[in-house]
């Protein structure tokens, strides 16, 4: 593909029109979409007009507009010239990370993970930093909303690196805290009675590999899911190891799996703190290993927030309002208590 840029029109409201030109026609049908799809998102998305003439296309608007509008559809063509997908999610991806790297979009190689089922890329700019803290790292921890993809990355690198044979197992856990990490009045075996506060890793999963592969290396060890309680006392060494939900820990209970970690090995831990289950009083142990370990060499904080969220739009919208009425209640939160203090001395 080769580009080729002009500066025209619109002196009275400094918009700029840049000319993209695409080799491959057939790439050209499904990169634009059916009926110019495609197109229209970006349009929609970055406030740009872009005209079409052939494999030509012309996009023109505010010129960092036009620059990220441009990041983006050379990404997608690239995306296509490998041999994948280019659909309404792709695009949103694309956009994304356009503006959140100042008008440029990584290539495919740079950061896409390859597990069995599929091939995944960042929809975001700090899913990409997520993706590329978790390579360079012996510890990250991922902390931001539901839906932005947290767990599910980590769980695609885990599975990327064992297939690889860069680690001998995956460990998977989360705090059973709707159990109370105390599992032996439910009836069953061990398994069923823990694999409902642990779908949401097993659902990951079968994502990433066939479902024959995923009860092969269950049944041989190499995948390991279970609660946080069964940690305790084990060096994980030669894994890859993932804390879920890891604002439903004690401080006692982060401590104890972070100092599991062994030899050759990596941790992804991810939490919300604006989601702490625990008994009321009960400190965060995402909050205090937060505290105590930012700052030290060879550990990552990636923070994501509402932009982030690449599920349905619905939740970006709940959960900038959840987030808005939390930042209220903090600012509230010391006039509440002195006011409180005054009726009660009346």
């Amino acid at each position: 593909m080769s580009a080729k840029s002009s500066r025209q029109a619109g002196k009275a409201n400094g918009n700029r029109t840049e000319h993209l030109d695409f080799e491959d026609n057939a790439l050209v049908i499904q990169l634009f979409g059916f009926h110019n799809s495609h197109l229209l998102q970006v349009e929609e998305r970055l406030d740009v007009v872009i005209h079409t003439r052939g494999n030509e296309a012309s996009v023109i608007g505010a010129p960092d507009a036009v620059d990220a509008a441009c990041a983006c559809l050379k990404s997608l063509y690239g995306r296509l010239k490998r041999g994948l997908t280019v659909g309404r999610e792709e695009v949103d991806a694309a956009v994304r990370m356009a503006l959140g790297n100042g008008g440029r979009t990584p290539t495919a190689d740079e950061i896409l993970i390859r597990t069995r089922k599929r091939h995944i890329s960042p929809r975001s700019a700090t899913q990409a930093a997520y993706i590329q803290a978790i390579d360079e790292h012996e510890l990250v921890f991922g902390l931001g909303p539901a839906g932005t993809g947290k767990t599910y990355l980590a769980v695609a690198k885990a599975v990327e690196r064992l297939i690889r044979g860069e680690v001998d197992r995956i460990v998977l856990s989360r705090p059973a805290l709707e159990a109370g990490e105390q599992l032996g009045f439910l009836p069953g075996d061990l398994k069923e009675k823990v694999d409902p506060y642990l779908r949401p890793l097993y659902d990951a999963l079968h994502d990433m590999l066939p479902g024959n592969q995923v009860a092969k290396r269950l049944e041989s060890g190499e995948i390991e899911v279970a609660p946080l309680a069964f940690m305790r006392g084990r060096t994980l060494a030669n894994s890859f190891v993932i804390l879920d939900e890891a604002q439903n820990t004690t401080a006692v209970q982060m401590k104890m799996i972070l100092t599991r970690l062994g030899e050759n090995s990596r941790m992804v831990v991810t939490g919300d703190l604006t989601q702490v289950d625990l008994p009321r009083g009960t400190r965060s142990g995402l909050r205090d290993a937060l505290e105590v370990l930012e700052g030290i060499e060879g550990i990552a904080f990636v923070r994501f927030n509402e932009k982030d969220v690449v599920r349905h739009t619905l939740v970006t919208r709940m959960v900038r309002a959840y987030e808005a009425v939390e930042a209220k209640r903090r600012t509230a939160a010391p006039y509440e208590k002195r006011a409180n203090g005054r009726t009660s001395e009346e």
